[in-house]
């Protein structure tokens, strides 16, 4: 990595102490209608791992990504990122705390450029918003010179510096996950949530999403929780792997011993199959 990225990253992960959580999920349930999405589930996360969350579909994964987001309101419980508890935030309080996130569903603006897309990640640092930008007002000149030297630094790292003036529209499916990561860099976060990164995505793909994900742990200082049903990627990756089922947490552990779990394998390695509805 050149100098000016290392100005946009923090320390690295080498400059860390894994002693208190980053993330501490305590007793969280959320209820959809008569149907419970998530049942009583305590978890910590410490700083700097890559943790993964596993389960078959229906399981709560993205149901806990969502409440993390605060999209959606749990019925109990409270989850806390640095000794925050997040649940007292409102939704745009978030990404301020230093939480970010990918979907599924690659949300993108297709007719804007590649460039465009990254620098909506830093919305929330930008004093009076980008519409001031096209004012040509003095006093904005040096945040938007700053703000965009930053996007096009992420971009560069990606590998996506040559798409930069492009519309995203039309771009592979790899690419835009690329985009979306690069969006999700812009925002300086602790907490990186990534749901499903690997789907869709060829086996080289899949093999350099590992690789450029371990090198953005350190490079940016980041606590990645992964949300995969990759498991090649899973086992790789992640230091330690949290299993759901029908909400509620079967196992936590390496993935050493998530693979040798008899209930994990039960659950979810052997192919039982259950609703779909909290994914």
């Amino acid at each position: 990595m050149t100098a000016d990225v290392g100005a946009v990253s923090r320390k690295g992960l080498s400059m860390q102490k894994l002693v208190d959580p980053m993330v501490t999920i305590d007793s969280l349930t959320v209820r959809f209608g008569g149907v419970m999405a998530i049942d009583g589930l305590t978890l910590e996360i410490q700083s700097g791992e890559v943790f993964g969350i596993i389960g078959p579909n229906g399981a709560g994964k993205t149901t806990l990504f969502n409440s993390m987001s605060r999209l959606n309101t749990p019925a109990g419980g409270s989850i806390s990122v640095s000794g925050r508890n997040i649940l007292d935030l409102p939704r745009h309080g978030i990404i301020e705390l230093g939480i970010a996130r990918t979907f599924q569903n690659i949300v993108l603006y297709p007719t804007l450029t590649v460039l465009e897309n990254v620098l909506l990640g830093a919305h929330h640092r930008v004093s009076h918003g980008f519409m001031s930008w096209g004012l040509g007002l003095r006093s904005r000149r040096g945040e938007e010179s700053e703000i965009t030297a930053e996007a096009s630094l992420i971009l560069a790292r990606l590998g996506l510096e040559h798409l930069a003036d492009r519309p995203a529209k039309g771009l592979p499916l790899g690419t835009m996950k690329r985009i979306e990561l690069a969006r999700a860099l812009m925002s300086r976060p602790q907490v990186l949530m990534l749901d499903e990164p690997a789907n869709g995505l060829t086996l080289a793909e899949v093999h350099e999403l590992g690789d450029l994900l371990q090198a953005l742990r350190a490079e940016f200082e980041l606590t990645i929780l992964l949300v995969e049903h990759h498991m090649g990627l899973v086992m790789s990756l992640c230091d330690r792997i949290a299993v759901l089922n029908f909400g509620s947490l079967i196992a936590v552990g390496t993935p050493g011993a998530i693979k040798a779990d008899p209930r994990v394998i039960q659950a979810y390695l052997g192919g039982v199959s259950e609703p779909a509805s909290s994914s």
